[in-house]
Parts: structure tokens; C-alpha cells; sequence
């Protein structure tokens, strides 16, 4: 096996083993939107409300709504003058407009890499391009970008939605992505586009975000020597079970999700000497680390840590509670 290795061994070996994916669970963004939410409560006091899950994960959403978050599906419902805080998954312009409207104190905690998605759909519109979107019909991320532009932009759910694509003009088409999908399906996507569109536009660079690309490179190193692969994530996170699915790809025999180590089948144990263990982009660290505890009482008590790809990256907080927190902060 190639990639960075460190063993721990958690009492004595009984030859299983447990491969833990690294780098695994929080990306800069999420990092970046759920602190956001924090310091929003701390420098304006409960509650604060929160449009949508700010990510999607069920034991980060029941976490910040025991310190004063409150998640609401629409601006609508959020009190006049009140603090929202819009998720890391974007948002439509149209959304911007009604909280200004209600005169809502509004904290954008978009990931900046979905942000570079919208300036992309911005840019081509203004062109005059059709844009053909890549991603999973419902997703809040897709809703937002389509939102950019909506009379230029079509929704494609991988290859098999080619078939139905109207353009004005085939010399005049690009691509974009969410940003949380499968790098090989994507890619997969594109080719077929480009088959019938060969003048077919594109971003500077790949919409994949940074974090889903490395924790589907590293699931997919462990996944070969695992004949078990579990993901902690929830099942409304796309990162999350795009890692199942590569998992699979890879050479897992099973690969399953769960949000708590609670979750886990000990029938899923039977006749596996070697289990892989990873998370999604918005789950805590925590949560992997009682999946670990739960698997060594099974037997599972020799733990090898694979870093397949390093991860340093980090986001500045978004500008609201930046401010604010320079104003509050004694020298």
C-alpha cells in the first residue's frame, strides 16, 4: 500500500484491522460555516436563524440547535430584523433579495468554492452561453447556482440526461458542476457532452471541490484492501455517499453509511478481517473516533492511519461575523 501509514494498536492485535482514510470528515468550508454559525451566537445572542441545514449533518444541525440555532427552510419565516445565516451550499440571488426585503441581518457562509461555481455561471451568462449544469436534481447547492441564471442554465443528472438537451447554439454551450459529485462520473459526464458538443466550454478549473476529490482518493486506497468500507456521514450529505459509491468502485465488498457508530450491523462484521473507515466533509471528527471505539469492541483493535493526500487548506470567515469580531475582541 502506498501513502503515508501510522499504526496505533489498540490493545492486542487480533488480526483485524481497521484502514483509517486520511484526510477524512471536515473540509475548510464546512470548518469555515459551522464556526460561523458559532460566532454569530456568540456576538449576537440567541437565537440565530440558519436557512436550510448549514451543513448536511444531522449531529451538527442537533448541536447548534441545543446553543440557539434555529433551521428554517425559507427566509419567510425568520422575524423581521432577526440574524440569518445562509449555508454553505449558496444560495440564489433571489434569496439575497427577500432577507434584504425583510430587513434581516444576513451572514453569507456559501464555501467559497460553490461561490467560484456562481461567478462561473455569472461569467457565461453574460456571454450568452447555455450552461449545462452537472449535478443531482434538489440539491440546495444546484437550486443556487441555477438561480445565477436561470434562463441559460439546464440541469444535467449524468449521461443518460444528454439525450434531452436544447441548445440555441452548439458552438456556444459550457459545463459547470456541483461541486460535492463523483470525479469519475463527472468526468465521465463531460465526455459524453463533448461528444455532442465538441466545442463545448468549461471552467478554468474542475468545479470537484479540493476536499471531495482527496476523500474519494483516499477512500478508494483503502477500499482496495478492505473488504468493508464505512462512511460516517448522513444520507442528505452528496459527498457522503458519493464515498459509498467509490468504495465500491474500488474493490469493497460493502461499503454502508451511518450516522452514528451507533448504526453499525455486527452482522456487517461477519467473516471481515479488514475494515476501511472514513467521513464525509461535514461530519465531526468525534463521530469517527466513537465508530473506532465501537469497532474495537468487536475485535477490531489494530488501527492504521493512511494519508493518501495531504490537506492544509483554510478559508477566511465570511465578512459579518469577521467584522464584528475585530470590533468585540480587546487589544
Amino acid at each position: 500500500m502506498t501513502g503515508r501509514q501510522s499504526g496505533q494498536q489498540r490493545g492486542q492485535r487480533s488480526g483485524r484491522r481497521v484502514l483509517l482514510a486520511k484526510p477524512r470528515g471536515y473540509c475548510a468550508g464546512v470548518d469555515r460555516a459551522v464556526r460561523t454559525v458559532e460566532l454569530a451566537l456568540e456576538q449576537h445572542g440567541a437565537p440565530v436563524y440558519v436557512r436550510k441545514q448549514i451543513v448536511h449533518n444531522i449531529h451538527v444541525v442537533r448541536t447548534l440547535e441545543r446553543r440557539g440555532a434555529v433551521f428554517v427552510e425559507e427566509t419567510g419565516e425568520v422575524p423581521e430584523g432577526a440574524v440569518v445565516v445562509f449555508s454553505a451550499h449558496g444560495v440564489a440571488p433571489s434569496v439575497h433579495e427577500g432577507a434584504a426585503a425583510r430587513g434581516l441581518h444576513a451572514i453569507d457562509a456559501t464555501c467559497p468554492l460553490v461561490t467560484k461555481v456562481h461567478n462561473e455561471a455569472r461569467r457565461f451568462a453574460a456571454e450568452d452561453y447555455d450552461i449545462l449544469l452537472i449535478g443531482h436534481e434538489g440539491h440546495e447547492e444546484v437550486i443556487g447556482t441555477a438561480g445565477e441564471a436561470p434562463e441559460h442554465i439546464q440541469l444535467v443528472d449524468g449521461p443518460e440526461d444528454i439525450g434531452r438537451i436544447s441548445v440555441r447554439d452548439p458552438e456556444r454551450v459550457a459545463w459547470l458542476s456541483q461541486t460535492t459529485l463523483s470525479v469519475s462520473e463527472t468526468q465521465e459526464t463531460v465526455a459524453a457532452l463533448r461528444d455532442r458538443f465538441p466545442a463545448l466550454a468549461g471552467p478554468p478549473s474542475d468545479d470537484i471541490c479540493y476536499a471531495t476529490q482527496n476523500r474519494q482518493t483516499s477512500v478508494r486506497q483503502i477500499a482496495a484492501e478492505a473488504e468493508l468500507v464505512i462512511v460516517v456521514g448522513s444520507a442528505n450529505s452528496s459527498n457522503s455517499k458519493r464515498l459509498v459509491e467509490v468504495a465500491l468502485e474500488a474493490g469493497a465488498r460493502a461499503a454502508h453509511l451511518v450516522d452514528y457508530a451507533a448504526e453499525l450491523d455486527p452482522d456487517w462484521l461477519e467473516n471481515v478481517h479488514t475494515v476501511g473507515v472514513t467521513s464525509g466533509a461535514s461530519v465531526p471528527e468525534v463521530l469517527v473516533q466513537d465508530l473506532l471505539e465501537t469497532l474495537a469492541d468487536h475485535g477490531f483493535d489494530d488501527l492504521l492511519e493512511i494519508e493518501s493526500v495531504p490537506e492544509r487548506m483554510q478559508f477566511a470567515l465570511p465578512r459579518e461575523v469577521r467584522a464584528e469580531r475585530m470590533r468585540t475582541t480587546p487589544e
